[in-house]
């Protein structure tokens, strides 16, 4: 009887020490979210120099309005300066800030939307949405550190530029060719940043009048019962659409929506059934029909949808979409963490990602 009761005392201990040992494994997986994907970044997406690489292959341009190889974009910085909040990773912010003044900012006091891989640059225009991620990120920097008020010094001086050139009738334009001085007719609708922009009118810079007109934009946008249009003509107050809808755009826009009292179930809803039905969401879809307009599945599109979702407070699908994202990761064993096919990724199937992962750790 004496041994059996310490057979079974020893085993209540073993059962407790195993519970232990799932829970804390549990606690390190979580918290482990984003982590395999940050080091690939960067290890493998990093140039020499600081900048981040668009491309994991070298490759030359071909096309200067497109992005090829080495060469780094001011949105793959502002998104890493996200995920730099997100992670609490004050060191890497401060890195994001030297690469913003040392390569990205011009004699102008503008953000080149593109570099050499050197860190050169040959291109006389900006890109709003960029420009308002990243100064977004650095008055929350400031906000967060607040050891360091030369980031909110540094994005007040970034949005002053922006309203001296890139605005056409009351709005700001999707960028500004500072060497022709030229602005376009359009704002893209993904581009109307309302968290960076309702920060800047709590800054003071951006009055209050101007917030509520990009809101209301948002607000009281069209739809076609499913998708969003793809811009506004600040000349002619048109909203645009397009006939393939890219699923990164939609969600850009209802994400930014949010912000707003807008009922975006009619997306939402679309997205969870295409989801529930095939297990899956295709990078484009045909605005006529719904169908898939692409046989390919976007890590870009998973990051974006587990936010939206969130947003949507519905964290079960959340949940789902992650682990549809992750058997798209890591499936090259020569780059660990990485979202990588045929030997070659873009960095947005990495950064994008990498902040679904850390909006699941942190919601």
């Amino acid at each position: 009887m004496e041994w059996r009761s310490r057979r079974k005392v020893l085993w209540v201990w073993l059962g407790l020490l195993l519970s232990a040992a799932i829970g804390i494994g549990g606690c390190l997986s979580h918290s482990d979210r984003g982590e395999s994907t940050k080091r690939f970044i960067a290890k493998n997406l990093t140039n020499p120099n600081g900048t981040l690489a668009t491309y994991l292959q070298k490759a030359k341009s071909v096309n200067p309005e497109l992005a090829a190889g080495r060469e780094a974009l001011s949105e793959s910085l502002g998104l890493w300066m996200q995920a730099a909040l997100a992670s609490d990773d004050q060191a890497a912010f401060e890195k994001s800030y030297e690469t913003l003044n040392r390569y990205f900012v011009t004699d102008q006091d503008y953000i080149a939307w593109k570099l050499s891989p050197e860190g050169g640059t040959e291109v006389s225009t900006n890109a709003l949405g960029d420009d308002l991620r990243i100064i977004g990120a650095l008055l929350e920097g400031a906000r967060k550190w607040k050891d360091h008020p030369v980031w909110r010094a540094r994005a007040i001086d970034l949005t002053k530029t922006l309203l001296s050139r890139s605005q056409k009738n009351g709005y700001l334009v999707d960028f500004y060719d500072f060497s022709k001085q030229e602005v376009p007719d359009t704002l893209a609708l993904a581009y109307v940043d309302l968290s960076t922009l309702k920060g800047l009118m709590q800054e003071g810079v951006l009055d209050e009048g101007a917030y509520r007109r990009y809101h209301t934009l948002l607000q009281e946008m069209p739809d076609d019962g499913v998708f969003y249009p793809k811009s506004f003509n600040v000349v002619t107050r048109e909203y645009e659409y397009e006939v393939t809808v890219n699923l990164i755009d939609q969600l850009l826009v209802a994400i930014h929506a949010g912000e707003t009292d807008r009922d975006q179930a009619h997306l939402y809803q679309f997205l969870k059934h295409k989801f529930d039905q095939t297990g899956k969401l295709f990078g484009q879809y045909m605005r006529t029909d719904r169908t898939a307009a692409v046989k390919y599945e976007s890590p870009s599109v998973y990051g974006l949808a587990i936010m939206f979702a969130l947003q949507q407070g519905d964290r079960p699908l959340a949940e789902q979409l992650y682990e549809r994202m992750l058997t798209l990761k890591g499936n090259d064993v020569r780059y660990p963490g990485g979202y990588v096919f045929k030997a070659n990724t873009h960095i947005f199937d990495n950064l994008l990602p990498l902040l679904g992962e850390y909006a699941l750790e942190n919601e």
